[in-house]
Order: structure tokens, then sequence, then C-alpha cells
């Protein structure tokens, strides 16, 4: 019975995931067919799929490792990209807080991933991804865009920061 649990356990991350994706998908495309409140609650369920399958998420599982890192970077790849791709001409400033986000994003997964290829050990906290999600989700709702996206892109950065000063620290060591 202890390993029907485990087996349990370990399928669970990769249906979480899988969930995300298709709420990543709904959300992405909502945003483009011009519904931001529809698609921040879309968000808000592939990001609370997200924070939830990392929880679960064991160490050793390499697998649901990758789909969890896949997942993410399609929430920001999808939903960032098609925030920008709608305001860009009636909101410029928001267009361009989404790609600072969405960049700063894909630069700080790199810095994590090549510096774990390299023997650093990079700290992943559970706080950054919680506030991006949460806080695009809810901005999409509440339609408070104008700001939020450029928190986003701040915590963004500053995770990106964080992970390569980890890594310079470590290089030092």
């Amino acid at each position: 019975m202890r390993v029907r649990g485990q087996v349990g356990e370990r399928a669970a991350v990769p249906v979480l995931s899988a969930a995300a994706m298709l709420a990543v998908v709904v959300s992405a495309w909502l945003l483009i067919a011009r519904d931001p409140r529809a698609a921040g609650w879309a968000a808000l369920v592939a990001g609370s799929c997200l924070v939830l399958g990392g929880t679960l998420l064991r160490s050793g599982d390499r697998r649901a490792r990758v789909a969890l890192s896949f997942s993410d970077r399609a929430f920001d790849g999808c939903i960032l990209a098609a925030l920008a791709w709608v305001t860009r001409t009636s909101r410029p400033a928001v267009a361009a807080g989404a790609l600072v986000a969405l960049a700063a994003g894909f630069l700080a997964s790199y810095i994590r991933a090549k510096g774990g290829s390299l023997g650093y050990g990079i700290e992943e906290g559970v706080v950054t991804p919680i506030l991006r999600y949460g806080l695009l989700s809810i901005a999409l709702v509440l339609d408070w865009t104008s700001w939020a996206i450029w928190v986003v892109a701040g915590v963004t950065v500053l995770a990106a920061v964080v992970r390569a000063s980890q890594v310079a620290k470590e290089e030092r060591a």
C-alpha cells in the first residue's frame, strides 16, 4: 500500500504540470481574444498548479522537475508574450514591462540551469514564483497591469541578479 501512495505522489507532479500547461494556453488565448479578466483567472489556476507541483516535487525526480521547469517557462513565454502583443499599441508601457519580465525570466532560468550544470548550488525559492504568478494573475483580473507588470519585471530581474551573485560567490570560494 505504501508503494501505491508513492506512485500516486510521483504522478501528481506531471498531472499538475499538464493542468498548468492547459491553463497557460487558455490564459494566452483569452488575452489574445481581449478578455484579460478571464485570462487572469486561468493564469491563477496555472500558477496554483505550478506552486502545488513545486511543493510536491521530490529532489530525485528529474522528469517531474523538467516538466515543472518547462511549464514555468511556458507560463512566462505564453502569458507575458500575449500581454505584450495585445498591449503593444494601446499601452506600450505595459508591453515593455511584459517584455522585460519575459527576458529576465528566461535569463534567470538560464543562470539556474547553467549554474546547476557546472556544479554550483543555485537556491530555488518558492517566493519568487508565487509573486510572479499571483501578481500577474491578480493584475489581469483587476486591470492593474499598468504598474503591476513593472513589479513583476522587477522581481524577475532581482531573481536573475541573485542567481548570478550565487554563481559568482561559489566561483570565488
